[in-house]
Order: C-alpha cells, then sequence, then structure tokens
C-alpha cells in the first residue's frame, strides 16, 4: 500500500493492490483530497483550496449546531458539514466512515425482534406512569384555564 511520497504536494492515496483494475466502494476508495488534479499540482492553489473547504465545511457544521436546540435537522446538517470536510481532510473521511458503520450497525440492531419488543414494552411502562401521574395532579388540583384564574 503507497500511503504517499517524499514529494511536498502530493497526497497519500491507497493503492490497487489486487491488480485486477476492479472499481472499489466507497468503503475502499483511497484517503485523502478529492480536488481536481490541476488544483493539487500547485501547493498554494491546493492550499487555498483546503482553506476554502475549511471554511464553507465549518459554516455548515456551525449552522447544525445551532440548530441542535431549534428546530431544523441538526444532525443532518451537522454530517453534511462533515461530508464536505471528508472532501480534503482524512480525519473527516475516517470520522464519516466510522459515524457510517455505527449508524448501520444500530439500525441492524433496532430490527431485531428482542430489541423492538423491549423498546415497545418499556414505551408502554412509560406512558403508564406519565399517565398515572397526570392523573394525580388533576384529581389533586384539577384543571384551570388560564382565563379564570383571580389575581391574587
Amino acid at each position: 500500500m503507497n500511503t504517499g511520497s517524499n514529494e511536498p504536494g502530493e497526497v497519500a492515496v491507497a493503492s490497487n493492490e489486487t491488480g485486477t483494475g476492479e472499481v472499489h466502494g466507497e468503503q475502499d476508495r483511497g484517503l485523502g483530497s478529492r480536488a481536481p488534479e490541476f488544483i493539487k499540482a500547485r501547493r498554494a492553489l491546493h492550499l487555498s483550496w483546503q482553506v476554502g473547504v475549511f471554511i464553507i465545511g465549518l459554516a455548515v457544521v456551525v449552522t447544525g449546531i445551532i440548530m441542535l436546540p431549534l428546530p431544523g435537522p441538526g444532525w443532518v446538517v451537522i454530517f453534511g458539514g462533515m461530508a464536505i470536510w471528508a472532501t480534503e481532510f482524512v480525519w473527516a473521511q475516517l470520522v464519516l466512515r466510522w459515524t457510517k458503520r455505527k449508524v448501520t450497525e444500530a439500525a441492524q440492531r433496532a430490527l431485531d425482534p428482542k430489541v423492538r419488543r423491549r423498546n415497545i414494552i418499556l414505551t408502554s411502562i412509560g406512558l403508564v406512569i406519565i399517565g398515572v401521574l397526570a392523573g394525580i395532579y388533576l384529581w389533586k388540583f384539577g384543571i384551570t384555564m388560564p382565563w379564570k384564574i383571580k389575581d391574587q
């Protein structure tokens, strides 16, 4: 596996060790920059390209973080920003691959009949507890509409 060279400006890329010329899936694609070759050939241009990608990705991630407490798809936007970073930075590619693997594993676990049955039972118990607590509150204090509250 070729992990790089001593030449400045070159990017580390995994080689195709099988020699068959097969097209690999996204998981087997080499890590590193996805910038066009004419940009990677010039160090200053490649560095400015990476700075631009980082700033755009940072803006998207910060927007996603702002959306977490506010209405909006916060996590989706954060992972979109990570995908933008992953076009240039190996660390972001590795984080994105790890995240995809964990999400796939969680989805497979959620489809397991035992886990689904347990989740349904726990949800039912939680709803019963909430219902009992609401009933106790209403029995003790009743319902008073806000427009019927007397000034104190």
